[in-house]
């Protein structure tokens, strides 16, 4: 029998080309991103000092490794770090190109606002090729879990105690570390005063957001809420906050919502709340629409959460028709009429009583919640691995350009 010789040295010829197959899903990825304009991400590229240093890590390598990794639901840094070693196709984007999961990781959430540009670049070539009209939008939002546990959540009393003796222990470390004659104690000392000094500054943030979510609370007391909690913050994601989840449970996460062109399939818009309730967030979704395409949609489907009179009434007054299912009218005590309904409310109203109008609101559980559930099943968008709202709000619209740019890819072939 032949056995196996693990000590032996072994040659061995590797052509990245040959080992990728022609109609392989990485290299339409590749070449979609090569059609994207890129510039913001280039002119940020300088000499720290007056010499040029190392070359700099070509930013359409790193869109596209992420691009791709979010495509396969991969949403560790580290675990892409992996695969850029042993996995064909990643190593086939990367081209011999030297990564590793600082640079990755850096990459990712360092650039929310040039993402959401990319998304606004993509959707102006869909809507120039008439794929997206906007002539019907639903919205949808869905509750992401934060990289923050429930016991990191504490009251204003604990908030302050902890961050006196994290400021009392970065006043230590750093009188301990001018006193210290031997270079590696001092790199230690260092260390441990920067991560000493970044909770002090976490904490302070969450000290910060406090009052925010007092006012949440006073307001729930003011609508006549029983059993409100205690105001509380996490001291890892001041940003986070506690909600109802998909399965009646209650966990820190974030409030991600996306507008999805009914006829084309494609988010024209993205945004992350902080806020568990989707009442208000209407209106801002609109505006983001209007700001990203230059216009509003025509028809905007949305579910009960989002259906405030005051919201429909506002949107049906700029033009966009609201389909959302009926409201119940508000009534005093004795049973009469609170508010008297607008013209634009009696519109929605009359709207949603017909067949046609049910008709065209079923719609958006077949798009608004299908695209929500291939974010969270397929695109990594089922727990978060980074902190804090800006890094939150890059990530997520990195999952929505993926999911764009492979629609785009498969649907239509992107060209630009």
């Amino acid at each position: 029998m032949v056995e196996p010789e693990r000590n032996q040295l072994e040659f061995r010829t590797v052509d990245l080309e040959g080992a990728l197959p022609e109609d392989h899903e990485a290299r339409a990825i590749w070449d979609a991103v090569c059609r994207l304009d890129l510039s913001a991400f280039y002119n940020e590229i300088a000499a720290r000092g007056s010499a040029a240093g190392r070359p700099a890590t070509d930013p359409r390598v790193l869109l596209a490794l992420w691009i791709y990794a979010t495509s396969q639901g991969v949403g560790s840094a580290r675990e892409l770090d992996r695969l850029c070693d042993s996995h064909d196709a990643y190593r086939w984007i990367r081209g011999g190109v030297p990564v590793n999961y600082h640079t990755l990781s850096d990459f990712r959430v360092a650039h929310g606002k040039k993402l959401d540009a990319l998304m606004t670049q993509l959707l102006t070539v869909l809507m120039h090729q008439e794929i997206v009209t906007l002539k019907r939008v639903a919205q949808d939002g869905m509750r992401v879990r934060a990289s923050a546990g429930a016991a990191s959540f504490r009251g204003k009393a604990s908030l302050v105690q902890c961050r006196d003796q994290a400021q009392q222990q970065v006043t230590i470390l750093r009188a301990q570390l001018e006193d210290e004659p031997v270079e590696q104690a001092q790199r230690q000392r260092a260390a441990k005063e920067r991560a000493a000094k970044e909770r002090a500054e976490a904490l302070q943030r969450a000290l910060d957001e406090l009052p925010l979510v007092e006012a949440t609370k006073e307001r729930s007391r003011a609508r006549g809420k029983k059993k409100v909690s205690e105001a509380r913050v996490s001291t890892t994601d001041p940003d986070a906050r506690v909600m109802k989840m998909p399965d009646g449970g209650f966990r820190p996460a974030y409030n991600a919502q996306f507008a999805t062109d009914v006829d084309s399939r494609f988010i024209v818009g993205v945004d992350v709340s902080k806020v568990g309730s989707d009442m208000a967030l209407m209106p801002p979704m609109l505006d983001a629409i209007k700001k990203r395409t230059g216009k509003l949609p025509t028809e905007h489907l949305v579910d009960g959460g989002f259906a405030g009179l005051e919201a429909i009434e506002n949107a049906e007054k700029l033009g966009v028709k609201i389909y959302a299912p009926q409201l119940e009218r508000p009534t005093s005590c004795e049973g009469e009429r609170q508010r008297q309904d607008s013209t634009e409310v009696s519109q929605w109203r009359a709207r949603m009583e017909t067949e046609e109008g049910k008709k065209v609101y079923r719609l958006r559980a077949a798009t608004a919640e299908t695209v929500n559930a291939d974010l969270r099943c397929w695109r990594g968008l089922d727990r978060l691995r980074v902190r804090g709202h800006d890094k939150v709000r890059a990530v997520v619209l990195l999952a929505a350009l993926t999911y764009n740019l492979r629609r785009a890819i498969k649907q239509c072939g992107y060209t630009a």
